[in-house]
């Protein structure tokens, strides 16, 4: 049995060191960090560890050289100077109105001015800013190290909200710019977040930043590697084997499945998503631990506001400068599906700069699919997964008229505005619940603009389907035996079933399927 406590939700490091919780050693590259530049910047998707990477540049910063002992700054570090700290954390807030943006930052900034004095001259919270970091320095005879935990969250909150974004922006801008006007009163400075903002936005005075959310040197600073499992989870690797009924080799690739695969960088090691990882180990078996922490719908909205074709998710591409940045319209879903861990980077063409995007891993394209359904369907939230497990069942035993009946139901009642492109819509529909379906049978896509050709596979049957818009169901049977889409299956001792379907825009429905066995 494991002795190890798992800091799950524990994000502060004094925490994590003073109560023996386990912690994977991160603090050579927080060294680096500290040696090799002064201001930086990193995006993270959730959960990854960005809260816990700015506690102990906190701890290390205060120069408490108790709690790094037995960890590799130890070694290195030979000073352990206390310097004055500025530290900002924007989780805390619901930023709906920009009432609550300057709350939390007035509060911040009364806190701090009480240790370093206040000039009453100061009104706008950056020249209170700038002032509070000029004194630190003058009071304590050291530099500030600044600390800003998600500075994007009020950003992220009103994405949709145009004029909520630009309040908020107009806010920030201005704030975080003091970093630059004191810049010689300041010894570091790190802000995190989960997207990087266009040059245009929050960091448009900001250009001394350093972005080390793409750089090789600091792609494994939050998240952990395959490496660090073997090194500090040997035995819980055999443990939930053990419990599990696997072998050592099955375990390692189950977890590499579920939660390995994000990729920061090109060509770079793949990263195992921390939350997840350590909860299975706490728990002692595999689940979807990120993805039920909660998915913001605005990103659901944007797909929806943009028409995305969700196919096109799964290898999406893009150049670098898309990646790093969101303008403040967000007039393209991807980098924000991207920076919100959705999306990773699976491939990399040289020669173009171009990236080939994909799901990171299973539990994050199950979970993703998962939580399209009912912004697209006429399905209940609550309903929505045992929608998913019915078709699995009809599918498995043939009853294909219950399935299409059931794919009826999916399209009902969608309004006309949904359906402006009409094509689109149906598609992504059929996208979802058959990408859903393959989760459990296999299913493989053909699509071209105007219909799609489907196969699927149980270990009893074999459905080659055909997809109309305003043809007719006939028709499209007639497809599949003019293209010969069942040859590769006609010695299969499987039961064959070629259905065509027709998809009316007028009902704005599945009109008609015709089966042949």
């Amino acid at each position: 049995m494991s002795n190890k406590i798992y800091p799950i939700g524990i994000q502060n490091f004094e925490k994590i060191r003073q109560d023996g919780y386990f912690y994977i050693d991160k603090t050579a590259l927080v060294y680096r960090m500290v040696k090799t530049g002064s201001y930086y910047f990193l995006s993270r998707p959730r959960r990854f560890g960005k809260s816990l990477l700015i506690s102990t540049l906190e701890a290390y910063f205060q120069g408490k050289k108790e709690l790094f002992e037995g960890l590799a700054v130890e070694k290195l570090e030979k000073d352990w100077i206390k310097y004055p700290i500025l530290h900002l954390d924007l989780n805390i807030e619901k930023y709906d109105t920009p009432e609550s943006l300057d709350k939390i930052l007035d509060s911040s900034l009364t806190a701090w001015e009480k240790i370093y004095g206040a000039e009453s001259s100061e009104r706008s919270f950056s020249l209170r800013f700038a002032g509070i970091i000029q004194r630190a320095c003058e009071k304590t005879g050291r530099r500030v190290a600044i600390l800003v935990d998600e500075y994007d969250k009020p950003m992220l909150q009103a994405i949709g909200n145009e004029a909520l974004q630009k309040q908020f922006r107009d806010t920030l801008q201005p704030f975080y710019g003091a970093l630059k006007t004191k810049d010689g009163f300041i010894k570091f400075a790190l802000l995190t977040g989960v997207t990087k903002f266009g040059k245009i936005s929050v960091f448009s005075d900001l250009n001394n930043l350093k972005d080390i959310s793409m750089d090789e040197r600091f792609v494994d600073i939050c998240g952990v590697t395959e490496t660090e499992i073997h090194e500090n989870l040997e035995n819980e690797l055999k443990e939930l084997a053990q419990k599990q009924k696997m072998s050592l080799e099955e375990v390692c690739r189950e977890l590499k499945v579920c939660y390995d695969g994000y990729h920061f960088v090109e060509n770079s090691i793949g990263i195992y998503n921390p939350f997840s990882l350590l909860n299975t180990f706490d728990k002692m078996k595999f689940g979807s631990y990120w993805f039920e922490t909660g998915t913001p719908t605005y990103l659901v909205k944007l797909l929806k506001k943009h028409h995305y074709d969700l196919e096109r998710m799964a290898h999406e591409e893009t150049d670098s400068q898309v990646l790093d940045s969101i303008d403040s319209e967000s007039t393209n879903p991807i980098p924000v599906i991207y920076q919100n861990g959705y999306l990773t980077i699976k491939g990399y063409d040289e020669e173009f700069g171009m990236y080939r995007l994909g799901f990171p891993n299973r539990e994050v394209e199950e979970g993703f699919v998962r939580f399209l359904l009912p912004f697209y369907a006429n399905v209940d939230k609550v309903e929505s997964p045992f929608e998913i497990q019915k078709f699995v069942r009809e599918v498995r035993s043939g009853d294909y008229d219950s399935f299409f009946c059931r794919l009826q139901s999916f399209f009902a009642d969608t309004t006309y505005e949904v359906i402006r492109d009409q094509e689109l819509h149906y598609e992504n529909v059929l996208f979802i619940v058959f990408k859903l379906v393959g989760f459990y049978t296999q299913v493989e896509y053909h699509t071209s603009k105007g219909r799609i050709d489907l196969v699927l596979q149980t270990d009893k049957f074999i459905y080659v389907m055909e997809f109309k818009l305003d043809g007719t169901a006939e028709e499209a049977l007639q497809q599949i035996h003019d293209k010969h889409y069942a040859l590769p299956f006609a010695s299969d001792e499987r039961k064959l079933f070629k259905i065509g379907v027709n998809f009316s825009a007028e009902t704005r429905n599945i009109e008609k399927w015709v089966v042949e066995e």
